[in-house]
């Protein structure tokens, strides 16, 4: 993309409603625009790391054998009131009338649609396990929401449902969802810590929210130092094997993780004392098991191996995709602006002309940008007819991890500049091989 032919309305002040780091710099760089409290237009820029989160999520969930699906925002509230949530979920659901006077809602979560809609479609235990999936958006009505996308009224989740068996089975799913966040969070560049956490309105003896460490989290966080050198990194996992999923829950539950909710004073007191830490956290997902509450509510059942119907048992995990957003700003960013991870950037690589409208600067900036692109990569080439200055202001802010730099001095001596966001270093190399690197780089994370 050519910077003076796309929409990236970055602001040079400080909008004065923005009171944490995320917030701040989602609105200077141009991503989002708040409509109404809580509630946020996607500008390009935005949007498309929104769909690199998507794709991520996408492409880990199929990983692991979910299967996509579609459902709408607009709830029938029959659905609510025959689990018993509908009253009892509270004024965060927006209710709301059709114009022929039927009860609605604008769907906070979807456990009663989905068991809807197995109830109609599975009859047999041999249909089972069975997981579906889908990232839509949802509205929950925050009585105060702030700190821009991080609590907003509208925004963006995968949420994801097992239908299982027995108790076996759908534990078996809740550790092979455990597994699948794992992943997904480090291919995003966060380290997501799971946390034993409370079932909340949804419900469940067994849950972990997954909680990245910042300072503008809006929970206080309880640890074991040791947690935070596990890394799941490239191991591949049979997901259909209970030992593997098993294995890899008790390697990053095992050691004590609770948010303030669940915390337990005399068992972290049991950590030594150099390893016991405190923090703020922002939760960005979280797993339940709730066993058959909405099955056995819904009449959501399938005949077993006996020929008895039995309630499914069931789980549903969900991941903050819009809210992931805000927590990577927050885990990585400097005075200058964002500093995006490889994998989940807007644009791969900058390229700033210094001299726009010097014939061999603009030559050697457009064969960047065909290299790159033919590479299979998405440059943002900044060809505007600005001072140096800004163009690198306008880099800095919003975050690519990397940026080639080209002007006539370094053009005599057959060289580019290359710059890391992340470290500030620079390397002077030639035309080719500064797109051989960005390209060596973004292979084993593309």
């Amino acid at each position: 993309m050519r910077l003076s032919r796309y929409f990236l309305p970055v602001l040079k002040e400080t909008p004065s409603e923005a009171s944490i780091v995320s917030h701040r710099l989602m609105l200077r760089a141009g991503m989002i625009k708040q409509e109404q409290a809580g509630i946020y237009s996607w500008l390009p820029l935005g949007f498309k790391v929104l769909q690199r989160l998507q794709q991520i999520v996408h492409e880990e969930q199929q990983r692991a054998g979910h299967i996509p699906l579609l459902m709408p925002t607009l709830q029938p509230a029959e659905l609510w009131k025959e689990s018993g949530r509908y009253d009892a979920y509270g004024a965060e659901m927006l209710r709301i009338k059709d114009r022929h006077d039927r009860d609605m809602l604008y769907g906070p979560t979807n456990e009663e649609m989905i068991t809807d809609i197995f109830r109609q479609n599975i009859a047999s235990y041999r249909d089972l396990p069975l997981t579906l999936y889908h990232i839509q958006w949802k509205f929950r009505d925050e009585i105060r929401p702030r700190f821009g996308v991080m609590r907003g009224r509208e925004f963006l989740m995968k949420d994801g449902y097992n239908f299982d068996i027995d108790m076996d089975a759908a534990l078996h799913a809740y550790n092979r969802h455990l597994v699948t966040y794992l992943r997904t969070y480090e291919r995003m560049g966060l380290q997501a810590i799971p946390m034993r956490a409370d079932g909340g309105p949804i419900g469940g003896d067994y849950t972990h929210e997954f909680l990245v460490l910042a300072d503008t989290g809006e929970s206080e966080v309880f640890y074991d130092s040791e947690i935070t050198d596990l890394k799941f990194g490239d191991r591949e996992i049979d997901f259909d094997s209970v030992d593997e999923c098993r294995a890899v829950l008790e390697e990053f539950t095992s050691r004590y993780a609770r948010t303030d909710e669940t915390h337990d004073e005399a068992l972290f007191n049991e950590i030594p004392e150099e390893r016991r830490r405190t923090a703020r956290g922002i939760e960005v997902g979280q797993i339940f098991y709730f066993g058959t509450k909405y099955s056995e509510a819904m009449g959501a059942t399938v005949q077993n191996a006996a020929g008895e119907n039995v309630p499914v048992h069931m789980g549903s995990h969900g991941i903050g995709v819009s809210r992931l957003l805000g927590a990577i700003i927050e885990a990585s960013h400097d005075d200058k602006g964002i500093i995006w991870p490889e994998g989940v950037t807007p644009f791969h690589a900058g390229i700033v002309n210094l001299r726009q409208g010097d014939a061999e600067a603009d030559a050697a900036c457009e064969g960047l940008y065909k290299a790159l692109r033919a590479k299979g990569l998405d440059p943002l080439y900044d060809d505007r007819d600005e001072r140096a200055g800004a163009k690198f202001a306008t880099m800095d802010l919003i975050g690519l991890p990397w940026r080639i730099t080209v002007g006539p001095r370094g053009l005599k001596n057959g060289v580019v500049e290359l710059t890391s966001r992340k470290t500030g270093e620079s390397t002077e190399m030639a035309p080719e091989a500064a797109v051989e690197e960005i390209a060596k780089i973004y292979a084993g994370v593309l």
